[in-house]
């Protein structure tokens, strides 16, 4: 079986409470097939779990040999960050920031788009599933 060479990646990240419980959702839409995976993370705030899941979903990208990524968030923080829009300001997610980067500019293609929060349900529902079970189908994110 070949590398992928795209994929479609919508991505969630959330907690209960400010930081709270939290935990991430990532489907990866590829050529021959479908992924959903998602990550406790234990006490994170929300904006923590938003990079958590970018992370996972660059590092699952990566781990598969995926050389282009298009990836949607409904964090508009998150997304405008990545793109150069927003300057990070918080110490805590600077690292975060940095490794996100870092891993994005390792594919031959890496964008990153805002999406309104019911297109992404799916990996909504992923997070919630991670808090719920305080369970993981991938390996907490480098750095998280």
């Amino acid at each position: 079986m070949s590398a992928p060479l795209a994929a479609a990646v919508a991505i969630d990240g959330g907690s209960r409470g400010n930081p709270g419980e939290a935990g991430c959702g990532i489907v990866l839409e590829l050529e021959d097939r479908r992924e959903e995976h998602r990550v406790y993370l234990g006490v994170a705030t929300n904006n923590v779990a938003e990079y958590a899941a970018l992370l996972a979903a660059l590092e699952r990208a990566r781990a598969l040999g995926v050389a282009a990524v298009r990836v949607r968030s409904d964090s508009q923080l998150l997304v405008e960050q990545m793109n150069g829009g927003y300057r990070v300001k918080a110490a805590h997610l600077k690292p975060l920031w940095l490794r996100a980067r870092t891993l994005a500019a390792g594919f031959r293609s890496f964008a990153i788009v805002h999406v309104r929060r019911e297109v992404n349900r799916a990996a909504d529902a992923l997070a919630n599933r991670a808090i719920d079970e305080r369970s993981s189908t991938l390996p907490r994110p480098e750095g998280v």
